[in-house]
């Protein structure tokens, strides 16, 4: 074998090794984390999950199944809102996020099944939507919406244990659920002629008219204590400003009454020293008297 054969050979190797690599790029597909595939076609169905595998065009296929969660929103307002175990109807908006089952036989499932609708949220919203609105509305008749709004947690786990009963036909599983939000209907939704809505609205009018005597008898209360307060108030203040004129009446007569005992004093005073003084005077004269007469 000389040179020109040798070299002949590696160009050989190396434009087999260039087509082998080239085939194996164009043929072989591999799976991601959030990507999942099944393959149909000669020598069976073959799911794959974090690996790979060679497709073959024409006899080979493939499904690709998205292993994302998926978020589902449920929103049932007005006239398509739930109706509780006391036909009270309720304005309700939950979250659901389903996903594949990540095993073979759910991946499997879900390829049959759903086929590319895994990878559009919007068709898989359409599928799954149903199965959750009868799962809460199931719920919903079972519990008031005091219940409900007291046991938000406890609803949205009865809701997700029935929902999960169905999905699984899916190879679907629900992954989380929670409850975003929760009102009364508007009352213009409750229609007369409807046996639920009648019944319902005749308990939300009598509530409401409890509640508004109630209010309006808190109200009065509240004025009358007000205005017995203000009286109470009023009355104590001038009990206050009578006491005090008072005090000041009988701080006016111990003034009075003190002046006149020193007027009095000071004229006993006085007296006493007139009299003193012409006692002496009286003597004064007596005395000269006496001496003239002797």
């Amino acid at each position: 074998m000389n040179g020109s054969d040798v070299i002949a050979i590696v160009i050989l190797i190396t434009i087999i090794i260039a087509i082998g690599v080239y085939l194996l790029h164009w043929l072989y597909r591999h799976s991601s984390k959030d990507q999942s595939f099944v393959r149909t076609g000669l020598g069976g169905e073959r799911v794959v999950m974090g690996g790979g595998a060679l497709i073959i065009p024409i006899v080979h296929d493939i499904t690709r199944v998205n292993m994302n969660a998926i978020p589902v929103e449920i929103r049932r307002l007005g006239e398509q809102s739930l109706i509780t175990r006391n036909k009270m109807r309720i304005d309700i908006i939950a979250e659901f996020f389903v996903r594949v089952v990540p095993t073979e036989a759910g991946v499997s499932t879900a390829a049959r099944t759903l086929g590319d609708r895994t990878q559009n949220p919007a068709a898989l919203k359409e599928i799954v939507q149903g199965r959750f609105v009868d799962a809460m509305s199931a719920i919903a008749s079972t519990m008031t919406m005091d219940e409900i709004h007291t046991s938000r947690g406890r609803y949205m786990s009865e809701v997700a244990a029935l929902a999960a009963t169905t999905l699984g036909s899916n190879g679907l599983e629900l992954e989380n659920a929670s409850l975003t939000s929760l009102n009364q209907t508007d009352i213009s939704v409750f229609d007369p002629s409807n046996a639920f809505d009648a019944e319902g609205l005749t308990q939300l009018t009598e509530q409401i008219e409890e509640r508004r005597q109630l209010r309006n008898r808190i109200e009065n209360e509240s004025r009358i204590s007000i205005k017995l307060k203000d009286f109470e108030t009023e009355q104590r203040s001038l009990e206050i400003e009578r006491d005090l004129e008072y005090a000041r009446i009988e701080q006016t007569q111990a003034i009075e009454i003190r002046k006149a005992a020193q007027l009095a004093e000071i004229e006993a005073e006085r007296s006493s020293s007139t009299i003193s003084i012409q006692n002496a005077r009286i003597r004064s004269e007596q005395e000269g008297e006496r001496i003239r007469i002797a």
